[in-house]
């Protein structure tokens, strides 16, 4: 804290070891370095903004802030929109070679009475077809007949009594193929089951 101004703090030689800062003749003496603090010190206070300049200024902020938010979540809904553009598009151009196959499966259809080869290029296809699919990820639910019915991998669409004991909740048939996804289920196995 600043000290009166006619008395000296002491804490510097120039304050001439505690003494008043007047000199013998009346005039005052050079001022110390601690009457120089007080003057800084007073200029810092009066520099200090006031509540409306710090409200202004948190205001400012504030609505930077809630810009920057705004233009943040625009981008990144607009990046995962191209993301899943992008991505069915890889997946579209993948499938359009078996979708040539496909047609020229149908061309060979009509020019050819042999149903035997027709048979054997739609197996082809849908190899192919599987193939790619499983190279993106897709795998079908195995739901043989007599395995155990579970609810985490198909959907009973039907029950029906079992022919003996032994297949009680077990699958009887299979009507619709399940696929997984990775590891998510991404469309159940429809089955029949015993009771």
């Amino acid at each position: 804290m600043c000290e009166e101004k006619d008395i000296c703090c002491g804490n510097d030689e120039s304050c001439k070891n505690g003494v008043s800062r007047q000199a013998a003749d009346g005039q005052n003496g050079e001022s110390c370095s601690c009457e120089k603090e007080c003057e800084a010190s007073g200029e810092a206070a009066t520099m200090e903004p006031s509540a409306e300049e710090k409200y202004a200024e948190a205001q400012d902020k504030y609505l930077r802030l809630v810009a920057e938010f705004d233009n943040y979540r625009k981008r990144t809904a607009r990046e995962r929109m191209e993301l899943i553009h992008s991505a069915s598009e890889d997946t579209i151009k993948g499938l359009l070679s078996v979708v040539d196959d496909f047609e020229r499966a149908i061309q060979a259809a009509a020019a050819s009475e042999d149903v035997a080869a027709l048979r054997e290029g739609v197996a082809l296809i849908l190899q192919k077809l599987m193939t790619y699919l499983e190279g993106k990820g897709l795998k079908p639910i195995e739901t043989p007949v007599g395995a155990t019915f579970d609810t985490d991998l198909h959907d009973a669409v039907t029950k029906l009594p079992a022919p003996d004991e032994s297949q009680k909740n077990k699958v009887i048939d299979t009507v619709q193929k399940g696929y997984k996804l990775y590891d998510k289920v991404i469309r159940y196995a429809k089955v029949v089951v015993g009771e």
